[in-house]
């Protein structure tokens, strides 16, 4: 299943319009819109074509004739037709633009909504600031492409097929000597805007690069300042800038290449045209005005093809971002509900079995994060585990989140593996609060709200002061109204996790999965918190990962997990009798002066 992810981002360009043609099922909601701008398109495009026949009017009835009645009716047919092409150009353009807008909207809400179900694991493997250049500059390319490339490529395209038709019309004979010109013209402009297209995925992907290197030096930005790295990040920042100019450069050249190569073929190619006609216009073969229509004809013709090559190439463009788009959307994700979930007992009772469960991360496929581990945790339980770094504690809490499958074995809460399990439903019976919280750009009644939207201001307020949150978090500026910044960075430490424990208790869950709450506060806040904990744990089941001596003496029962496996189980006493793995532990880790 993790397949697909990685192979759908780093799958090789193809040089088609062809990803473009998935924008269409965006389109289908708007059928009536697009049905109308066509007709308009239509029209607008029939009256550019119209011109010629007016011009060929006014040339051989208006000027030949001498009649000042006959030019009259002549330039009255061509107001007509200018008034007719100019309502349906505002029509369409802007029933275009407002379809382009409109289907650029739903494809970033589409995404997003997509990148919301996929799995932990991808996200293992596809760095963030790639997710966020697809749903920023690749959508905004496609909102150009689908709001006006599109449509003045769709233009353009029956221009040169209605002017074909008119030139035939006029004469036949020199229509002839355009057709054979066309191959010559489309040719070489097909074959740079294969280069256009190949260079426009590479440099979406440069542009992914920066703003994947951007994101993660802002993010760490108090790191980066305290260990004196802004010189080596600017370097690195300016390879990577220059290293998106030299491709967007290529990309650039090519396409001055193509519209210089196309306007010069197209156009030589009238030049040869107009050498021919007016020779037949000497010898009384063409008229006047059918020389003055087939040129006019000629020139749309031509400069719709040398526009059509230009489009071609920002098409080409438009397609790799809507390749790139349609490669995420297409993207299983390896955590899926079941076509027909279970449901947990009612009330859930927070029982938890792991069956010889095996599990190892789809980015490290080396490394076994557990082995045939087998544990029963009693309804109400409080279990600690205890362990070095990477023994498997943290993976306990992502299997038991389904976060990721185990690759053997099974996982039950309360009897039913929990694969059968809707992943909504599961979680709603379980809360983590992590060693470092997380706490979102909002202010604190959305913050400790999270997941609960319904909560009314009074419930926020008591699980705040549960939480011993609401004395700081009321000498904040506006109170609850307070916004705490990006990362919660206008808050301590230990004000981020008493926010995280608020929000833990709000939720008030089954099964609690506590990364040792307490361990970034200081000592009379960890005595405060320990006791909101204390009630809150109370006939709910609770794993801890802990850290320190308190936490280990009120557990029920110990684990103690090395490489995945359980190596040890008891109470604190009983383990430090034992000596081994846990008594060394408990040497180097627990504090007496924290009991």
């Amino acid at each position: 299943m993790r397949q697909n992810s990685t192979d759908a981002i780093n799958r090789p360009a193809t040089r088609k319009l062809g990803p473009l043609m998935h924008l269409l099922r965006f389109t289908r909601p708007y059928f009536r819109q697009m049905a109308v701008a066509v007709v308009a398109l239509l029209i607008a495009a029939g009256a550019v074509l119209a011109f010629g026949q007016v011009i060929r009017v006014v040339v051989d009835s208006g000027l030949s004739t001498g009649s000042a009645t006959a030019l009259n009716h002549s330039l009255l047919l061509f107001l007509t037709v200018v008034v007719l092409m100019a309502g349906a150009v505002t029509v369409r353009s802007y029933l275009l633009n407002w379809i382009g807008e409109r289907v650029v909207a739903d494809i970033r809400k589409a995404v997003f909504n997509q990148v919301l179900a996929l799995d932990v694991g991808f996200f293992e493997v596809t760095r963030a600031g790639e997710v966020i250049s697809r749903l920023t500059s690749d959508t905004a390319l496609l909102q150009v492409v689908v709001g006006s490339t599109l449509a003045m490529a769709l233009r353009t395209s029956m221009l040169v097929l209605g002017g074909l038709v008119m030139l035939a019309f006029t004469s036949p004979g020199l229509t002839g000597l355009v057709l054979i010109g066309i191959p010559f013209v489309i040719g070489p402009t097909w074959l740079l805007g294969r280069r256009v297209r190949k260079l426009s995925r590479s440099s979406q992907d440069r542009i992914a690069d920066v703003g994947a290197y951007v994101d993660e030096v802002i993010h760490g930005i108090r790191t980066v300042q305290a260990f004196c790295h802004e010189p080596v990040d600017r370097a690195h920042y300016s390879d990577q800038v220059e290293s998106a100019f030299d491709v967007a450069l290529s990309r650039s050249l090519t396409s001055a290449v193509l519209s210089g190569a196309a306007t010069m073929l197209t156009f030589g190619a009238i030049g040869v045209v107009l050498w021919i006609g007016g020779h037949q216009v000497l010898t009384g073969a063409l008229s006047g005005g059918e020389l003055s229509a087939f040129l006019f004809y000629a020139v749309v013709v031509a400069g719709a093809v040398g526009s059509l090559s230009e489009l071609i190439g920002q098409l080409l463009r438009g397609a790799g971002a809507s390749e790139r788009l349609m490669e995420l959307l297409e993207i299983q994700p390896a955590i899926l509900p079941p076509s027909q979930p279970l449901t947990l007992p009612s009330p859930p009772r927070g029982q938890i079995a792991f069956d010889a469960v095996r599990f190892i991360y789809p980015a490290r496929p080396d490394a076994l994060a557990l082995s045939d581990l087998t544990l029963t945790v009693a309804p109400g339980e409080r279990l600690a585990l205890v362990g070095p770094s990477g023994a498997g504690k943290t993976t306990l809490f992502q299997l038991l989140l389904r976060f990721y499958d185990p690759s053997a074995g099974a996982i039950r809460f309360d009897g039913v593996d929990i694969r059968q399990l809707d992943p909504h439903e599961l979680r709603q019976q379980l809360s983590l609060v992590p060693q470092d919280p997380v706490i979102f750009g909002a202010n604190a009644w959305e913050n400790i709200r999270y997941g609960m939207e319904s909560a009314s201001d009074a419930d926020v307020r008591r699980a705040a002061e549960a939480a011993h949150a609401l004395e700081f978090i009321e000498r904040l500026p506006q109170g609850f109204d307070t916004y705490l910044g990006e990362r919660g960075v206008r808050l301590s430490g230990g004000e981020r996790q008493r926010i995280a424990i608020a929000r833990t208790i709000l939720r008030n869950p089954r099964l609690l999965l506590l990364d040792e709450a307490t361990s970034a506060l200081d000592a009379e806040s960890e005595r405060l918190v320990q006791e909101a904990l204390e009630t809150l744990m109370q006939g709910r089941t609770s794993i801890v990962i802990a850290h320190r001596l308190a936490t280990v003496r009120n557990a029920d029962r110990i684990l103690v997990l090395d490489q995945g496996r359980i190596v040890a189980a008891g109470r604190h006493e009983e383990l430090m009798a034992e000596g081994g793995l846990y008594a060394r532990l408990a040497t180097l880790q627990f504090q007496s002066s924290t009991d």
